[in-house]
Formats: C-alpha cells, structure tokens, sequence
C-alpha cells in the first residue's frame, strides 16, 4: 500500500488527540499534545533518514 495515502488518517489522528485534549484538558494540555507531536514527527522522520538534524539544530557547516 502507498504510504502516502496512509498521512490523511495520521492527520485526523492527531486532530483528534488534540480535540480532546482541549475539550477535556485546557489550553495546557492542548499545547503539550501539539509539541510532544512535532517532537515525535522530527523524531520519526530522523530515523528513517528524511530529516537532518543537524541542519535544523544549525550544527558546524564545513566550506
């Protein structure tokens, strides 16, 4: 199966997550769901090879 058609219910996962998040836990809770979310795709997507973290983090660049 494509693996793109599999980022649609990824992105109604979280939604989802994050709805009720808000609904019953507040703004805190919707904000710590939202960030440990973007921690978890930069990390997944540095593992499989498709994000460099040294660029993002604005590591030492050689001439």
């Amino acid at each position: 199966m494509d693996e793109l058609r599999w980022w649609p219910v990824v992105g109604l996962a979280f939604g989802t997550a994050l709805g009720f998040a808000g609904a019953f836990g507040g703004v805190a809770a919707f904000l710590i769901v939202l960030v440990l979310g973007v921690v978890g795709l930069l990390a997944g997507r540095a593992l499989i090879g498709d994000l460099n973290l040294r660029e993002l983090l604005g590591g030492r660049r050689h001439p």
